[in-house]
């Protein structure tokens, strides 16, 4: 696993469908990909043999093609498909459709976080032990 930050930048108007934000983060636990599929585009056929994914959409509506029918998900809606299961993503338009497809095998690592009540501080608590801060003054707001 890479140290420190690294940033990427997409283009939902892009003629290009597949972008791998994965390899340009330098991300090594899961899969992250933006599909950009215009009216009528659609992907493969396929399934994983123990990736589980994540569809969630951007822009559009994704028609989820599964063999028991298909699911329309609009903006703001996710769905998980489970690795074995057979999936298409298609677009019916009428617009472009823009989908965060997110991809991983293994255990989650959970309730691993440390949280730091200032910059200053040294001793790390849980984040479910540490309130959040208040939210940023009026006079802080860009405009």
């Amino acid at each position: 696993m890479q140290d420190g930050v690294t940033t990427a930048r997409f283009d939902l108007r892009s003629d290009e469908r597949f972008q791998s934000l994965r390899r340009d983060l330098g991300v090594s636990s899961f899969g992250l990909n933006v599909i950009v599929l215009p009216p009528g585009g659609r992907g493969r056929i396929h399934a994983h043999e123990t990736q589980e994914e994540v569809y969630l959409v951007l822009d559009g509506t994704l028609s989820l093609a599964l063999e028991d029918g298909e699911r329309d998900l609009g903006v703001g809606e996710a769905a998980r498909v489970a690795p074995a299961v057979r999936r298409q993503l298609v677009n019916r338009g009428p617009g472009s459709c823009a989908v965060l497809a997110l991809g991983g095998a293994g255990e989650h690592v959970g309730r691993d976080g440390l949280a730091y009540a200032s910059w200053d501080a040294t001793e790390p608590s849980t984040p479910q032990d540490l309130p959040l801060p208040e939210d940023l003054p009026a006079s802080e707001l860009r405009t």
